[in-house]
């Protein structure tokens, strides 16, 4: 079945929020409003419990309204679930499947016996550039793909949030080397983006405030990765850190996100105070 004859299902999934648009099928189909609902994230492991009980509640919602049947299901997940690791170019890899091999005992390395809970996913295989790995918990995956067959929907992808964002706005970004930063609460995720390829993502936890942690992680990567511009070059996607104060004199040159009338998709959080949002316990 083309996809123009399918609903179309988009998802935000986070530990405290869930959005989601519906396209219905069509030509001209507009999205119908954006549902946005907020609850308590879980301290606990697993940290995707709570949201996917919330997913289910709204998706048993929105099918008794009008049936999901036949839908088609992507869901963008908040880097709070996601693990990265860039894998650089490594001489006598000869095709994607030594690359994938390669990359899942580079994550071994960091992660540990953990990743053999994880799915694990790579990015296109580029023989000079390397690529990227991200990983999440398999029963999370599990736990997504059995509510497309409750809904009897079609799953189209599950991609990660900084990746999502990264596409979304880097072909505007004209320049050789940058970093592309994502923020979220509680979560910041940078990324380091030279000559053509990904060098360096940093994907943390914050303990304190936004402009503090976000200085001391790009100083520590700078370091890291050796080469260093003397203003180096930032874009900062942070929908819900509308009021960021981030130093001019540093050696870092900021740049917020959107810009050039590219906007977020419209499952993307949205900044603080231009949607209607509602609470988790709220009627659809």
């Amino acid at each position: 079945m083309s996809p123009l004859w399918r609903d179309r299902i988009h998802i935000f999934f986070a530990p405290g929020r869930i959005d989601l648009v519906r396209i219905p099928k069509g030509l001209k189909a507009l999205p119908q409003p954006k549902i946005s609902i907020n609850f308590e994230a879980n301290r606990d492991n697993p940290l995707w419990k709570i949201p996917v009980e919330q997913l289910t509640q709204l998706l048993e919602k929105e099918n008794s309204a009008s049936s999901l049947k036949g839908a088609e299901l992507s869901i963008t997940l908040s880097n709070h679930f996601i693990r990265y690791a860039v894998v650089q170019f490594q001489q006598g890899i000869k095709d994607a499947h030594e690359f994938f091999a390669y990359a899942q005992f580079q994550m071994r390395e960091i992660y540990g016996d953990r990743i053999d809970s994880w799915d694990i996913s790579m990015s296109d295989w580029d023989p000079k550039l390397g690529g990227i790995c991200a990983a999440l918990a398999r029963d999370l995956v599990q736990q997504l793909q059995a509510l497309t067959v409750r809904f009897h929907m079609k799953l189209k992808q599950i991609e990660p949030y900084l990746t999502a964002a990264f596409d979304q706005w880097s072909r505007a970004i004209n320049y050789q080397r940058f970093w592309f930063i994502v923020v979220e609460p509680g979560r910041l995720c940078a990324l380091l983006f030279s000559n053509g390829g990904w060098k360096s993502i940093r994907n943390q936890r914050l303990l304190n405030s936004v402009e503090t942690e976000l200085l001391v992680l790009l100083e520590q990567e700078a370091i890291i990765v050796t080469q260093r511009e003397p203003v180096e070059l930032a874009f900062i996607y942070a929908p819900e850190h509308t009021n960021l104060q981030l130093p001019l004199d540093k050696g870092w040159q900021f740049n917020l996100i959107p810009f050039d009338g590219i906007l977020a998709p419209n499952h993307f959080p949205a900044p603080v105070g231009s949607t209607s949002e509602l609470p988790a316990h709220a009627s659809t």
